[in-house]
């Protein structure tokens, strides 16, 4: 084995045949096939979800309630797409909500929810998520003159420190917003016990789960969440946002929308007409994943597909983990203890990040991306805002062993040429 070259990977996940529903891993760039290592900031499409996008556009589309057969497919459409939904995050079909993408959706539940709030009343935030979760709720508590409390991140082992929070989190907290996972450095949260206090106090818990969800089982009823969101374009499909809010919070949420506007949920929330080619592609990228898996419902094949995908991109992280750490000059930012997606947030000493990802894409044709990626709070405590921000490394299900070792032995030419 050469020295840069990595462990092998779970044999058994069928990599062959999932890298088959990928058409985007067929571009060169450069005369070099392109590793398309971006995964956080919106993975590749499955061929499933390109598919069922354009049947939809090409067979006739419509807007709902109207009295011919077009209208009436694409009630149907969201009535299966508010099922797979359902299944992917654990819900009920009413429960689940779509959008343009989660920063929008968000904007509109927090405006909502704060209807009822007064000055006096907190909020919390942690410092380890993206602003979609942090600013949402700041402008709201501004409004609104609310007290914002927060879950600090240990700075020496990369995680949020829930030590403090039987006090951060008072019986006068309306809500904890929290992430599932890290899109800067992978990290992921312990929702379960963020959720545990914030029941104990009578808190709702909102979850981003935007980056958990293109690589883990996210159970909303298992975790004690209220409410979920996420994005189709991070999980193999089209630009499409959701979320899934237990009933009975959905029932008292109250969005702002138009007067002739449905008043029931879930379309309450769903104001403006929606993507509605784009919840094709939403069913197409939920059944992607549940065809990994086996079992007799959907659920089970979705919760069987996770263990497969997580294994795969487990195995190649850790391999790229191992190397990387002992390359000159390569600060990664590794949360030892925790568990991780696989996504891999750096910083090389002597070049900026930017520097960084233009000479992996113009020399090898890895695609990374350079930035704070939003976590702008984090990038500010683990100091890389100074210098751009991270160069962010993120795998999928389609990433080859191949591709992992490109990354590894270009990074590893970089920092000792």
């Amino acid at each position: 084995m050469s020295e840069t070259e990595l462990q092998p990977p779970v044999a058994t996940f069928p990599i062959k045949a999932v890298r088959e529903q990928f058409p985007a891993l067929g571009r060169a760039y450069r005369d070099k096939p392109v590793a398309y290592l971006d995964g956080p900031g919106g993975s590749q499409v499955c061929k499933g979800a390109i598919d069922a996008v354009r049947a939809y556009m090409e067979r006739g589309g419509a807007n709902l309630h109207g009295q011919f057969p077009t209208s009436h497919e694409t009630e149907a459409l969201f009535d299966e797409a508010r099922a797979a939904v359902a299944d992917l995050l654990g819900g009920k079909e009413e429960e689940v909500a779509f959008g343009p993408n989660m920063t929008t959706l968000t904007f509109s539940i927090s405006r909502a929810m704060a209807r009822e709030w007064k000055p006096g009343d907190e909020i919390v935030v942690t410092e380890m998520d993206h602003n979609a979760n942090v600013d949402t709720w700041l402008a709201v508590a501004k409004d609104k003159g609310l007290t914002v409390r927060w879950i600090p991140v240990d700075t020496e082992t990369l995680t949020l420190d829930l030590s403090d929070l039987d006090s951060i989190i008072t019986d006068r907290t309306k809500l904890v917003a929290v992430g599932a996972a890290s899109n800067a450095i992978g990290v992921v949260n312990d929702v379960a016990a963020v959720s545990a206090v914030a029941k104990s106090k009578g808190a709702l818990v909102f979850v981003d789960a935007v980056h958990a969800v293109p690589h883990f089982f996210v159970d909303r009823e298992a975790l004690g969440i209220d409410i979920v969101t996420c994005s189709a374009y991070k999980f193999f499909g089209p630009h499409v946002g959701m979320a899934c809010i237990r009933e009975d919070v959905f029932e008292r949420l109250g969005p702002y929308k138009v007067a002739p506007a449905p008043d029931q949920i879930p379309d309450c929330l769903e104001t403006g007409t929606q993507n509605h080619e784009g919840l094709g592609g939403v069913i197409a990228a939920v059944e992607f994943i549940a065809s990994l898996g086996s079992g007799e419902t959907r659920r089970e094949r979705i919760e069987s597909g996770y263990r497969g995908i997580e294994a795969w991109e487990s195995s190649l992280a850790e391999s790229m983990r191992s190397r990387v750490r002992d390359l000159p000059k390569v600060t990664l930012f590794d949360p030892d203890t925790a568990h991780k997606t696989p996504t891999l947030g750096l910083d090389v000493e002597g070049a900026s990040p930017t520097e960084v990802c233009k000479w992996m894409a113009e020399e090898h044709s890895i695609f990374v991306a350079d930035g704070h990626f939003y976590a702008v709070r984090l990038g500010d405590l683990t100091g890389v805002n100074k210098k751009g921000g991270w160069v962010r490394a993120g795998l999928a299900p389609y990433t080859s062993e191949e591709e992992a070792a490109r990354f590894v032995e270009a990074l590893e030419e970089y920092v000792t040429k």
